[in-house]
């Protein structure tokens, strides 16, 4: 493999720049003045800096072009299954190309929730540490925005199921893509410090908080219990960082407050 040197016009690539997370990262990218490469399973127009490549991770189409003359590639594509095939192939693309750092967003507790999704987040990351590139891997806790989709489909409910023991540490997805684009940015760091919102709130708290800004009457709560081993793991908040994190400043109140109209 021939190395050719970097330049601020060498394409860095994004995989899952269209998505919640890449939507604040793409643009801090474009501001440090990097020229932004972007993987989309369906073709868009380029816009300023921006060229949308065709190509899908699941299936390989594409990523030996994507990742081609490129030196660092931010990992956001992320699906609730085969996480774990797509970056694999992801990387076996990057290791034949000239791709030094190889930056991916993973998610709190990815080794300590047995939840099948965790575990590809947890398997990406062991691709992406095996590789024999440059890496660096971010681990970050439940993004507001998911959180407000979750606590939406709850509060339409007759009844608001509230699972025991079950705590979250929303983070809002802005500054976790200062945070990234500052790494992908850096020499290849390795596991860096997990990042978490600045409150730890139980989904009642959460669905309260909701229901108060809309309006919306109060439902009565069904208490559910998390069966198995992930419901212990999230009883005894293995899901949460509450030590050495970098935190977050939005809380949840802020965020509703900019995103939800009365």
């Amino acid at each position: 493999m021939t190395h050719h040197a970097s330049t601020p016009s060498t394409p860095l690539l994004v995989t899952g720049g269209t998505g919640t997370l890449g939507g604040h990262a793409v643009p801090l990218l474009r501001e440090a003045g990097r020229d932004i490469r972007v993987l989309t399973r369906s073709p868009r127009p380029d816009a300023d800096g921006v060229t949308y490549v065709t190509g899908d991770l699941r299936t390989g189409a594409g990523v030996e072009a994507a990742v081609d003359g490129v030196h660092t590639v931010l990992h956001l594509a992320g699906g609730p299954k085969g996480d774990d095939e797509a970056t694999r192939t992801l990387v076996r693309a990057a290791a034949r190309a000239d791709v030094r750092h190889l930056a991916y967003i993973s998610v709190v507790g990815a080794d300590r929730v047995p939840l099948a999704w965790l575990r590809t987040k947890l398997e990406s990351e062991r691709a992406i540490a095996d590789s024999g590139l440059g890496w660096t891997v971010l681990r970050a806790a439940q993004f507001h925005e998911l959180t407000l989709t979750m606590i939406e489909k709850m509060t339409r409910l007759p009844v608001l199921p509230v699972p025991g023991g079950l705590r979250l540490q929303p983070v809002a997805a802005r500054e976790v893509a200062v945070r990234l684009a500052e790494l992908t940015l850096a020499e290849p760091s390795g596991r860096v410090p997990d990042m978490t919102g600045p409150e730890v709130l139980d989904l009642a708290t959460l669905a309260r908080s909701y229901l108060d800004l809309r309006g919306g009457r109060r439902r009565p709560k069904l208490p559910v219990r998390i069966p198995g081993k992930a419901g212990r793991a999230y009883r005894s908040g293995r899901n949460l960082t509450l030590e050495d994190a970098l935190v977050g400043k939005v809380t949840w109140a802020e965020f509703l407050a900019e995103r939800v109209a009365v």
